[in-house]
């Protein structure tokens, strides 16, 4: 597929997720990272996104709870590119009952070439990036060539 090139902007929209038992970790990391945060523009899936508002004092506008369609609602947010980063604490060890949506989540952020944390360090290596502050250019796949050169079969 052809690629096109867009710019994140400087201040950018970070999509804040963790299954349960990952949600103390997340907490814990959006507290030591308070200031770098409130200078972007935070979302999060529901029960999440209401922790980490109510004990680091961060606005974060909270969707649906995951299981409840906040996972969809946040990859709908990654195809029309409202989400420039996804901060997705996931636990390895634990099955959760809605994995395909965290998949299609995930595969999303891939398509829309938008960069992806899934754990403390990586988190950290993330926002501790000179390109978190700046405006940066990403290629994407060009959505309307795709479109236009599709050959449909009836």
């Amino acid at each position: 597929m052809d690629q096109k090139i867009q710019s994140l902007p400087a201040k950018k929209n970070i999509a804040l997720v963790a299954h349960d038992g990952k949600k103390a970790a997340l907490k814990l990391w959006c507290e030591k990272h308070t200031p770098m945060l409130s200078k972007h523009k935070l979302y999060g899936t529901g029960t999440t996104g209401h922790l980490i508002e109510k004990t680091t004092g961060l606005n974060v506008v909270q969707l649906l709870s995951g299981p409840m369609g906040g996972d969809q609602q946040l990859g709908a947010k990654i195809a029309e590119h409202e989400i420039h980063v996804l901060i997705f604490f996931w636990d390895p060890l634990a099955s959760q009952p809605h994995d395909p949506d965290v998949k299609a989540l995930l595969r999303l952020a891939a398509v829309w070439n938008i960069p992806v944390a899934c754990n403390e360090v990586s988190a950290d290596m993330l926002l501790s990036s000179p390109l978190m502050d700046t405006e940066f250019e990403r290629s994407l796949p060009d959505y309307e060539k795709y479109l236009a050169t599709r050959q449909i079969s009836l």
